[in-house]
């Protein structure tokens, strides 16, 4: 699939207008063109009729004749209103609803001109239409507050359910005070850039460890199992005398269950990426509560059993691609007990944020997770995932976005370049308000790059023998710092720190049973589960978590 970032550096960013006559959101409009030496260029008569109303950022198309493939935007540019235009590769067609290029047998949308506009309820009117406790649904009518984004239609047109981001919920939860949200279980700052302990008197910025948090999504394997021998080793140590540590976000298929009961014996952390790992965006960002129960409680119980975990260490959640479901998956979250959520990326910026529980609102803009960020309270950690700034040349004013994993950076390709991105991210932390630096991998990234596990190995040896203040942790073990926030003085004696220390021996099982499994919702595949417990009856899947076999 094609990002539409890369397709404005591919194809470049140009004016044009098409002749003839068209209609958009019940307006036609006349637009004509001259072929220039460069293409069409605009000569317009009413382009601000065209734009009334039109999203900036969003793309649509003045003619549904073609392929399927042009789309232009409004662009307020410095000379005036301009259309911008993106024109997908050939076999592709754009989806307006992604707002992204994919193969055009998967666009659906190619009969419509622009993303369906939903109707929105009155929260602004010059004078107050409803009577206390209620708000205007777009139609006129008046409903209780609490009705609204209780994901229940309750307005006569709906539109009580489409007001719900964090900006426009009106149930949603309110700005972080510091008065009223106190640690251990509660942590927030008006801006996400305060450290926790600092400013109180107890600490200062330069005696809290830096801390680093290597995070791994996907399935655990022979493959990716060596990279992780690689890097976490026993000679690998913190300045505490502990073993680096990290966390591994796991997902079902194919994944070797008795090489996470050995990650978990040396004390990396295990938690869940969901069972289907599904790769319809839709699904997860629209799930309901019951989806989002049955894939990431279903994913621990399958790591719980089969993976012989029964600490109850299993308590931390990434979405797959990031695709958070809003609400939805914190209600769920909460009333499972997961103690946090890695999943919502913080944008770039010139100071990274700190982990903070939802008790309050997000305090930075839900930025990369498809504004399904969870608008009201819920009793959850977030780690966000500060995106990483990818420039080669920092001192170098370019514009580039931010990537959030490090396998997303997409302008990575030599291990000059790796080397360096490691560096300056961690000195962008280290040098500000020491926020924990995520480093988040797909692991297969990290093995068809040749060399970059090595980039890795290097770099870890010399941030450790550099410096005495920086850590390798796991995410929980971020959590149980800021929850009782200590000088490096006394890391060494830092209790929440010290267990599973510094492992050494053997695994559980060298032989784990390898076994042969088919189930009802997958037909036709037999997949092999490695366990160092008895095989189940059949390969636990998301109706069967258990493999035990279905109770209908």
């Amino acid at each position: 699939m094609w990002h539409l970032t890369r397709l404005v550096l591919l194809f470049g960013v140009f004016v044009f207008s098409v002749g003839g006559q068209f209609r958009l959101g019940g307006a036609k409009g006349q637009y004509k063109y001259k072929r220039g030496k460069s293409g069409e260029e605009v000569v317009q008569d009413n382009l601000d009729e065209l734009c009334q109303g039109q999203p900036g950022s969003e793309y649509f198309r003045l003619t549904t004749d073609g392929d399927c493939r042009e789309v232009v935007r409004c662009d307020k540019a410095a000379v005036g209103l301009r259309l911008a235009s993106v024109k997908c590769p050939s076999g592709l067609g754009f989806d307006l609803e992604r707002q992204t290029c994919d193969w055009k047998a998967n666009v659906k949308n190619c009969d419509r001109l622009s993303k369906p506009r939903l109707v929105k309820p009155n929260f602004d009117t010059v004078e107050p239409v409803c009577p206390d406790g209620q708000l205007q649904c777009g139609n006129g009518e008046c409903i209780d507050r609490s009705l609204f984004c209780d994901s229940q239609p309750d307005c006569g047109d709906g539109s009580d359910e489409n007001a719900c981001s964090v900006d426009e919920d009106p149930n949603g939860a309110p700005l972080c005070d510091p008065t009223q949200c106190l640690l251990p279980d509660c942590f927030c700052s008006l801006d996400g850039t305060s450290a926790p302990g600092v400013g109180s008197g107890r600490l200062e910025i330069s005696n809290i460890p830096q801390m680093i948090t290597f995070t791994f999504n996907g399935a655990v394997n022979d493959e990716n199992n060596r990279v992780y021998d690689k890097l976490f080793h026993e000679e690998r140590i913190n300045p505490n005398g502990c073993t680096a540590k990290g966390t591994f976000f796991v997902s079902h298929k194919y994944t070797n269950y008795s090489a996470v009961q050995d990650l978990h014996r040396k004390g990396h952390e295990i938690g869940v990426f969901s069972i289907t790992n599904d790769e319809d965006p839709k699904y997860w960002t629209e799930g309901s509560y019951d989806n989002w129960l049955a894939e990431m409680a279903g994913a621990r119980l399958i790591i719980e059993r089969f993976a012989n975990i029964t600490d109850g260490t299993v308590v931390g959640v990434r979405a797959p691609y990031l695709r958070i479901g809003g609400n939805e998956q914190f209600n769920m979250m909460t009333d499972q007990f997961f103690a946090y959520d890695s999943s919502i990326t913080a944008p770039l910026g010139r100071v990274p944020l700190w982990p903070y529980t939802l008790h309050f609102a997000i305090p930075h803009k839900c930025h990369g997770n498809h504004n399904n960020c969870p608008s009201r309270s819920h009793p959850i950690w977030e780690m966000p995932i500060n995106e990483l700034d990818r420039r080669d040349d920092p001192d170098f004013d370019e514009n580039l976005t931010g990537c959030h994993l490090v396998s997303s950076c997409s302008n990575i390709y030599h291990k000059d370049q790796f080397r360096q991105l490691l560096q300056h991210n961690f000195e962008r932390h280290y040098s500000t308000n020491k926020a924990p630096l995520s480093l988040s991998f797909d692991p297969s990234w990290l093995i068809s790059n040749k060399g970059f596990a090595d980039v890795v190995d290097d770099w870890m040896d010399h941030v450790l023998a550099t410096y005495n203040d920086v850590y390798f942790v796991t995410e929980l073990q971020v959590i149980q710092w800021m929850q009782n926030p200590t000088g490096t003085q006394s890391l060494r004696d830092f209790q929440e720190w010290k267990d599973k220390c510094a492992v050494k021996g053997q695994p559980f099982c060298s032989l784990p049973n390898p076994c042969p499994l088919t189930t009802r919702e997958l037909p036709g595949e037999t997949i092999r589960l490695h366990t160092c417990i008895e095989c189940p009856k059949n390969y636990p899947w998301i109706q069967d978590p258990t493999g035990d076999g279905f109770s209908f």
